[in-house]
């Protein structure tokens, strides 16, 4: 289940994960060409003591210093910063909000603040119904205003969010993973940086899958990678790869093509996406 984070040189890029199913964290490996090649590089001790899928992100404050975050879900969501570029760490800080999951998408808006969702269900724990919130941090990630609710619908649960920009900036969207797996997979949209959200509705069939990350190609398309969960789907529970437009997504529209990445032998986990765009094209 890892996460990524691609540096500033379009080269250098993290990876973090945890052990096991929702276990421990503490893996990372470092690439220094573009994630062809893999090297493990040591991580504080304490991080063992967090749990459930790190996520990894470059945040940068208003007075222009950047820093690496590395996020967890327990307890009560923590998170550990790096000012050297991955090098030494801070101690792991308790942020205060229960979750299932951490952070599995942060954007930055055009006040440089950042707004990151997230999930959990009643009192943080992972039941039913799951809803997905929503917080902001106005001095680059080192602290984070009390969370709102961002979405809930009926007989669903929606989790895993995955917000990007329209091609213009002016709008966002979310995908939600919907983990009753009875239907598509959810969307919703922001007219004002996420202050509010349409309600949420199903995604096109093609768009429905668990944990959603993608990325905007040089010629306008998105490519969105995630474990395949659309009903009847022939690659069902498989790793694969969306390619379509904005509009298809905001005109519930199939995309272009689906392309299978990968055979997961995993049963219906078969992992999450790590997906960064290159400055030569390569995803």
């Amino acid at each position: 289940h890892p996460t990524t984070v691609l540096m500033a040189d379009g080269k250098t890029m993290f990876a973090v994960w945890s052990i096991g199913h929702g276990g421990h964290a503490g893996p990372m490996a470092k690439s220094t060409d573009g994630g062809r090649t893999w090297a493990s590089i040591p991580t504080p001790e304490e991080w063992k003591k967090t749990w459930n899928c790190p996520s990894i992100y470059r945040l940068t404050d208003p007075q222009g210093k950047e820093r690496l975050f590395v996020f967890t879900a327990r307890p009560n969501m923590t998170h550990s910063y790096s000012e050297d570029e991955g090098k030494t760490w801070s101690p792991v800080r308790e942020l205060g909000m229960p979750c299932v999951m951490t952070f599995s998408s942060i954007v930055r808006r055009s006040d440089g603040s950042y707004l990151g969702m997230y999930h959990k269900g009643p009192d943080g724990k992972d039941r039913t119904p799951l809803a997905c919130w929503q917080t902001v941090s106005r001095d680059g990630g080192l602290t984070w205003g009390p969370p709102v609710l961002a979405a809930t619908k009926e007989n669903c649960n929606p989790c895993e969010p995955f917000m990007f920009w329209s091609p213009d900036r002016k709008r966002l969207a979310c995908l939600l993973r919907e983990n009753s797996h009875t239907g598509c997979s959810l969307m919703m949209f922001s007219e004002d940086e996420g202050e509010t959200w349409s309600q949420p509705v199903f995604t096109p069939w093609g768009l429905s899958g668990d944990r959603h990350a993608g990325v905007y190609t040089k010629d306008g398309r998105l490519v969105v990678c995630f474990r395949d969960m659309a009903p009847e789907s022939p690659t069902r529970g498989h790793f694969l790869a969306w390619v379509g437009t904005w509009e298809d997504v905001v005109r519930g529209r199939p995309g272009q093509y689906r392309i299978k990445l990968l055979q997961s032998y995993a049963g219906g986990d078969c992992g999450y996406p790590g997906v960064e765009l290159l400055p030569d094209g390569t995803i």
